[in-house]
C-alpha cells in the first residue's frame, strides 16, 4: 500500500473513532477538557477501537534481533505485528529494514497503530564520539548537547525514533563497569549533563524528523550497587537519594525527557520495576512527568529473581507501579489479560499505560507519518559524513584528560622517531569503546594511523604491539567481545617484549598505548582490581628501563589505580575511549596542535581499597583535617594509604599554566531575595594558548543535617591567550544553598557558607558569605 494510501485509511478510521467519542457520556468530554495532553481526544478514540489484546500488544517491546532486510514478513515478530501485539521495537538498524517492519503494522494490522522504534544511541550513531564518561570531562555543556544533536540527526537518518539515553546514574564506585557510560560521580555536574542531552536529543519540536524521543536511565541509584557488581542490590537512606543520586533524573525530567527506563537494582527492598513509590509517588505524583515508563531489557522476568512473586505476579505489579512498556519479557502479552479476568489488573491501569505510548506517538508526528524518518536519501547523506568526523575529532580533543606532564615532555615534537608500542596502539575496533551498538568500528581511525597522519613526513612512526592484553586469555576473551576483538599474538611473551624493546631503542621518545579495553568497562564489566593488566605493566617497566622520554596514553572507560604509573612515567594524557576519530583526536592533543582542556568527572583513587571515594563526602566527627597523608591514631585514615586521591575530581593539566587571583564577592551578607556575585581573575601564566575549567564550590558550615565538606555549584569553560586574563563571575542564588533536610523539605537554612574557587575541588581560595533569616 502507498503511503498516501495507508494515510487516508488512518484518517478515515480516525474520523470513525472521534464520531464514537462523541457519542460518550458528558463525564468523558470533561476529562478529555480538562486533560492537559493536547492529543487527549485523539488518544481516546483510538483506545476505543481497540480490543483487549490490541491494548496489551501497545505495551509490548521485543528485540528485533531475528529481522533481516528482505525476511521481516517471516520473521518471528510478524504475526504478532500483524495482531497488533507490538507497540515497538529496538536494535532494528537501517531504513530499509524499518520500513519493512512499518509496512507489516501499517498494512496488515486491524487499526494501523505505527511502531516506534528505539536503539541504545549511547554516545553518537555510527559518527561516534567520546563514552559519556570521557564526555562529560570536556566540562562543555553545549558541546555535550551538540552530540546529541548529530546523533539524533544520523539515527533518525537511519529510521530510528527513540534512544536509550542519557543514562545519569552517579557513580562513586569505578568497580562497577558502567561508570563509563554516564557523567561521573557529582550530582550537579550530572544534572547539567542530563539536561543539555535531552535537549539535544529531543530539541524543540519533537515532531521533526531529526530529532528523537530521549529515555533518561536507570531509574533509580543504579550506580550505586553494593560491592561495585552490576545488577546488585542498592540500599540507601530517603535523604541521600534526594540530595546526592536523584537530582540527575529530576533535571531530565524538569528537561520535558520523554521517557524513563527502570533499573534493574531493587530499592527499600522492592525491585525498581515494580515499586510504586519510585514510578508512580516520586516520578509522576511528585516530579510531574508525563510520559511513559519502559523497563530495562527482561526487568519483569527478573522480578521473580529478586523473589517478589511469580510470573503472572510480578507482571501485574509492574504495571500497577507505573510501568507501561516492558522490555522483551512478554510478561504483559502472556499475563495481563488473564490478570484481567481474575481481577488483579483493572482495564483502567491497562488504559492509562496505552495512553501514554499512543501519546508519544503522536509526539513523534508517526500518526501523521508513519514513515517520517524512513528517507532513504537522508540515510545516505546524513549518516558519517566528513563534517560528522571533523566534529568527533575536535569533541575527542576536548574530553582527554592530562594527568601528568613532567619536564613538559608534552606536546611531542613532530621531528625524530617517535616509537609506538602498546596492544591498544593499532586496534581499531576498540576505539569507540563500549555501547557503541552502531559504530563503523572497522573504520575508526587507530592511533597508529593518527600519529602518521598528523605527524605526515617530518616524523618516523615505528610500532611493536609489545605484549598481549594480559596474560590469561580466557580473561582476554571476556574483554573483547562484541566484535572488538584484539587477535591473539601468536609469539610469545618474550618474542613480543624483544621485539617492543628493539624498536624503542631505535626512537628518541617512546608512546606506550595501554590500559583497558573497550568491553572491558560497560555492562557487566565489574572489577575488583582496578590496575592496569599486568602484561601491559610488565611491559611499561621493561620500557622504563631503557631510560627513553615516554608518554603513557591511557586508554579507560572507567578510574584506574595508577600510582606505580603516576611515579614513574614522565607523561600521562588519559583519552579514554574517543569514539570514531580516536587516532587522530589522540594525535592532535599529543602533538600540540589541541592544548589538552579535560578534567576529571570521576576521581581516581590510590588503590581499591579506597572506594568508593568522591569529593563531596562528609566529614566525620574525627577528621584528619590538615594532616592529610599523614598517619594519626584515632583519626579518620587508613594505616597502610594516605586518605586523599591520585587524582581529585575536577583535576587536569594543561600545556600551560593558569593563575587564579583576587577572589571577590559583591557581598557578604545576603537573605533569600538577593544573591551573591562571585568573581575571579584567571591568568593564562604560560606559553600556550588554552582552556581552562574555571570550577566554584560551597561549603554549608552548620546545617541541621550533616553537609559534604564541598559541593560543587558552578563551572565555565574559557579561552584564554598566553599571557592574557580573564575575569570569571558567577552568580549564587538561594536555590544553589538548597538542600533536602531530614523531612526531605527543599530548604535553604541561614547561616555561613565558604565559597572555594579554582582549577579542580581541592580549590583553596577561599572567601565566605551569610545567609539571614
Amino acid at each position: 500500500m502507498k503511503k498516501k494510501q495507508i494515510n487516508i485509511t488512518f484518517a478515515f478510521l480516525s474520523i470513525i473513532a472521534i464520531l464514537i467519542v462523541s457519542c460518550n457520556s458528558n463525564q468523558n468530554k470533561s476529562d478529555a477538557i480538562s486533560n492537559s495532553n493536547p492529543f487527549e481526544a485523539k488518544v481516546d478514540s483510538i483506545l476505543n477501537l481497540m480490543s483487549l489484546d490490541e491494548k496489551i500488544g501497545q505495551l509490548n517491546l521485543p528485540s528485533s534481533g531475528d529481522i533481516t532486510t528482505g525476511q521481516a514478513k517471516s520473521s518471528n515478530i510478524a504475526k504478532k505485528i500483524e495482531e497488533g501485539k507490538v507497540g515497538g521495537l529496538f536494535n532494528i538498524k537501517s531504513v530499509e529494514k524499518i520500513i519493512e517492519v512499518q509496512k507489516i503494522a501499517m498494512e496488515k494490522s486491524r487499526l494501523k497503530i505505527p511502531l516506534i522504534f528505539g536503539m541504545d544511541v549511547i554516545h553518537g550513531y555510527e559518527t561516534t564520539f567520546p563514552i559519556p564518561l570521557g564526555l562529560s570531562s570536556s566540562w562543555d555543556m553545549n558541546l555535550i548537547k551538540q552530540t546529541a544533536q548529530m546523533a539524533a540527526l544520523e539515527a533518525t537518518a537511519d529510521g530510528i525514533n527513540w534512544t536509550f539515553s542519557p543514562m545519569v546514574d552517579i557513580s562513586r564506585d569505578p568497580r562497577w563497569g558502567r561508570v563509563s557510560e554516564g557523567a561521573g560521580e557529582d550530582p550537579y555536574l550530572g544534572s547539567e549533563i542530563a539536561k543539555a542531552m535531552v535537549q539535544g536529543y529531543q530539541g524543540d519540536d519533537l515532531t521533526k524528523n531529526n530529532t528523537m524521543l530521549a529515555c533518561v536511565k536507570h531509574f533509580a541509584l543504579y550506580g550505586a550497587p553494593e560491592a561495585g557488581r552490576d545488577y546488585n542490590t542498592v540500599d540507601m537512606s530517603r535523604i541521600r537519594m534526594y540530595n546526592e543520586y536523584l537530582p540527575p533524573y529530576k533535571a531530565a525530567v524538569d528537561a520535558g525527557v520523554g521517557s524513563v527506563m527502570a533499573s534493574f537494582n531493587e530499592i527499600d527492598g522492592i525491585p525498581a520495576t515494580g515499586n510504586k513509590w519510585l514510578l508512580t509517588d516520586l516520578l509522576r505524583d511528585e516530579w510531574g512527568f508525563k510520559g511513559f515508563v519502559v523497563t530495562d531489557y527482561t526487568g519483569i522476568e527478573e522480578m521473580m529473581y529478586h523473589g517478589v512473586g511469580n510470573f503472572q505476579q510480578v507482571s501485574a505489579q509492574a504495571l500497577q507501579a507505573g510501568i507501561d512498556m516492558d522490555m522483551v519479557s512478554d510478561g504483559f502479552l502472556t499475563t495481563l489479560k488473564k490478570s484481567v479476568e481474575d481481577g488483579t489488573v483493572s482495564i483502567e491501569t491497562i488504559d492509562k499505560a496505552v495512553k501514554r505510548i499512543l501519546t508519544a506517538k503522536y509526539k513523534l508526528g508517526l500518526f501523521d507519518d508513519p514513515f517520517k524518518y524512513c528517507d532513504i536519501n537522508r540515510s545516505k547523506k546524513e549518516i558519517f559524513t566528513e563534517a560528522h568526523r571533523s566534529f568527533a575529532r575536535k569533541v575527542a580533543t576536548e574530553s582527554m584528560v592530562l594527568l601528568k606532564n613532567e619536564n613538559q615532555l608534552l606536546p611531542l615534537k613532530k621531528s625524530g622517531t617517535i616509537a609506538l608500542i602498546g596492544p591498544l596502539a593499532n586496534t581499531a575496533v576498540n576505539m569507540a569503546g563500549t555501547w557503541s551498538v552502531a559504530t563503523k568500528q572497522n573504520v575508526s581511525k587507530t592511533l597508529l594511523e593518527g600519529l602518521k597522519t598528523v605527524a605526515g613526513d617530518k616524523a618516523n612512526i615505528l610500532y611493536a604491539k609489545g605484549s598481549n592484553v594480559d596474560y590469561d586469555l580466557e580473561y582476554e576473551k571476556r574483554v573483547t567481545m562484541f566484535g572488538k576483538t584484539i587477535p591473539r599474538d601468536g609469539r610469545s611473551d618474550k618474542q613480543l617484549m624483544d621485539e617492543a624493546l628493539s624498536v624503542a631503542s631505535k626512537s628518541d621518545v617512546i608512546v606506550a598505548a595501554i590500559g583497558e579495553t573497550a568491553e572491558m568497562s560497560g555492562e557487566c564489566s565489574s572489577v575488583t582490581n582496578l590496575q592496569i593488566p599486568q602484561a601491559q605493566k610488565d611491559l611499561l617497566n621493561a620500557l622504563l628501563k631503557t631510560g627513553k622520554p615516554i608518554v603513557l596514553v591511557l586508554f579507560t572507560g572507567r578510574p584506574l589505580a595508577i600510582v606505580e604509573e603516576d611515579k614513574d612515567v614522565p607523561a600521562i594524557l588519559n583519552v579514554w575511549f574517543s569514539g570514531s576519530e580516536a587516532g587522530l583526536a589522540i594525535s592532535d592533543v599529543l602533538f600540540g596542535d589541541v592544548n589538552p582542556s579535560g578534567k576529571l568527572t570521576a576521581t581516581f583513587p590510590r588503590n581499591v581499597g579506597q572506594v568508593p571515594i568522591y569529593y563531596n563526602h562528609k566529614n566525620t566527627g574525627r577528621p584528619l583535617g590538615n594532616n592529610e597523608g599523614k598517619f594519626e591514631k584515632f583519626k579518620s585514615n587508613y594505616i597502610d594509604v594516605r586518605n586523599e586521591p591520585l587524582y581529585p575530581f575536577g583535576y587536569g593539566l594543561s600545556y600551560t599554566t593558569f593563575q587564579y587571583d583576587n577572589l571577590k564577592l559583591n557581598t557578604h551578607k545576603i537573605n533569600r531575595d538577593q544573591s551573591v556575585e562571585v568573581s575571579v581573575d584567571v591568568t593564562n601564566s604560560g606559553n600556550y594558548d588554552g582552556k581552562e575549567v574555571v570550577q566554584l564550590y560551597i561549603r554549608d558550615l552548620v546545617g541541621s543535617v550533616t553537609r559534604p565538606v564541598k559541593e560543587l555549584k558552578g563551572f565555565q569553560k574559557v579561552f584564554i591567550k598566553k599571557g592574557d586574563s580573564k575575569t570569571v563571575t558567577f552568580k549564587l542564588s538561594v536555590d544553589d544553598l538548597k538542600f533536602y533536610n531530614s523531612n526531605l523539605d527543599f530548604v535553604s537554612e541561614p547561616g555561613e557558607f565558604e565559597v572555594f574557587v579554582g582549577t579542580n575541588s581541592n580549590a583553596t581560595l577561599k572567601d565566605s558569605f551569610e545567609l539571614v533569616q
